[in-house]
């Protein structure tokens, strides 16, 4: 990974407000860490970073860092990570990992695809793309932005590991090799639910039970066609 010239000071104040105000004279707050050194606090101008960033594909960048009147104005330094406004997307903070060249490092860089996979091509399936970032291990100088793989001749059910990306010269990824980065496979078919039982519906033995005593009820509530009222029962005789 080259380098970039990045140019920066000394910040004094750190507290929320002195933060917004900084932002405000279009000066982004900083911090730098490293293993030989305790954290500092930096400044860096707003449109220097936005430029840097502008002319790269990612925000992993290996930086010349000149720190105005420090004790130690010259240091290699990796962005380690990078604050956005959720709205906006301008950054609001910056962290730095100091670095030094002779020593291996291990960062997060994304996977891009290309080509397009014989698979989806003349198969009838999906291309997943299942992991997006992988971590891998390098001197700062060889270290990739990101990293490509060709899926021109992925076939369905087939899969590219993380042990099978192609790696620059120096260049050593972590991690499970075995674990699935790019796959094709066929759509999965959505299965259609099975038509619930109508609870209310009878058993076939029920409803010769319920026709049986319907045909009960109305024997009872109604006389037959033609048939002549029911007289009353004559009252019982006066006593002389």
């Amino acid at each position: 990974m080259k380098s970039v010239a990045l140019n920066a000071s000394v910040r004094a104040e750190t507290r929320r407000n002195a933060n917004k105000q900084l932002r405000a004279t279009g000066r982004i707050p900083a911090v730098i860490y490293g293993r030989q050194a305790q954290p500092q606090s930096l400044q860096v101008d707003a449109k220097e970073l936005e430029n840097m960033f502008h002319h790269h594909v990612s925000e992993n960048l290996l930086v010349d860092l000149t720190v105005k009147d420090d004790a130690k104005p010259k240091r290699l330094a990796l962005v380690q990570e990078v604050q956005h406004h959720p709205l906006s997307g301008k950054v609001l903070h910056i962290d730095f990992h100091e670095v030094s060249e002779t020593e291996q490092v291990t960062i997060s860089v994304p996977v891009e695809t290309t080509g397009e996979a014989a698979g989806v091509k003349n198969g009838g399936g999906v291309l997943e793309h299942v992991m997006f970032k992988v971590k891998v291990r390098a001197l700062p100088k060889d270290l990739p932005e990101q990293l490509f793989v060709d899926v021109s001749s992925l076939e369905v059910d087939r899969a590219i590991h993380l042990g099978e990306l192609p790696l620059p010269a120096g260049v050593e990824v972590v991690g499970n090799k075995n674990v699935v980065v790019v796959a094709c496979s066929l759509p999965r078919k959505e299965e259609e639910p099975a038509p619930a039982a109508d609870a209310a519906a009878p058993a076939a033995g029920d409803v010769a039970m319920i026709k049986e005593k319907k045909d009960e009820a109305a024997a009872t509530a109604a006389p037959a066609k033609g048939a002549a009222p029911a007289k009353a029962a004559p009252a019982a005789e006066k006593k002389k």
